[in-house]
């Protein structure tokens, strides 16, 4: 898949659910839980984020014109600097809030990766063990998500 980005934006404002939560993404969001088999990375959210401090996939609002896997490619790409041709995306997680969504995107690294912190929405991109994603402080969704998320990579 080759990336094209198009600059729009228009799906950046917080939105309330069904339920009554407060979601940033007027289009929904997305995210990329890349894997090797054996690690995944994921972002240490910067302190002035949406539950800054913990750590998750990169991700965030999608666009109106965006699929989830453009989105979360687009996505991955401004906060780590990965280039979407390296990975190979074999799975989703929706986390559905009546109305409103969050979908992870899983996908596998066809490259060697070294990702890191391309924007100030990062305090650190890495690599962990799969074994040690449990012990880490995590945003809530991701936590939530998690045990669905590591099912799809053990597959």
């Amino acid at each position: 898949m080759r990336y094209e980005p198009q600059v729009s934006g228009d799906g950046n404002g917080w939105v309330e659910c069904s339920l009554g939560h407060r979601h940033w993404g007027r289009y929904g969001a997305a995210g990329l839980l890349i894997t090797d088999g054996s690690r995944v990375v994921l972002q240490h959210r910067a302190p002035w984020t949406h539950e800054g401090g913990t750590w998750a996939v990169p991700g965030g609002a999608r666009d109106s014109h965006e699929d989830v896997v453009t989105a979360a490619l687009r996505e991955a790409a401004e906060e780590t600097a990965l280039d979407p041709g390296t990975v190979r995306p074999f799975g989703e997680w929706v986390d559905d809030h009546g109305g409103w969504s969050y979908t992870t995107v899983v996908a596998q690294a066809v490259a060697e990766l070294a990702p890191h912190a391309a924007n100030a929405e990062s305090i650190e991109i890495r690599w962990w063990s799969i074994a040690d994603v449990d012990t880490l402080p995590l945003h809530l969704g991701f936590a939530n998500a998690w045990p669905h998320l590591r099912t799809l990579i053990g597959r």
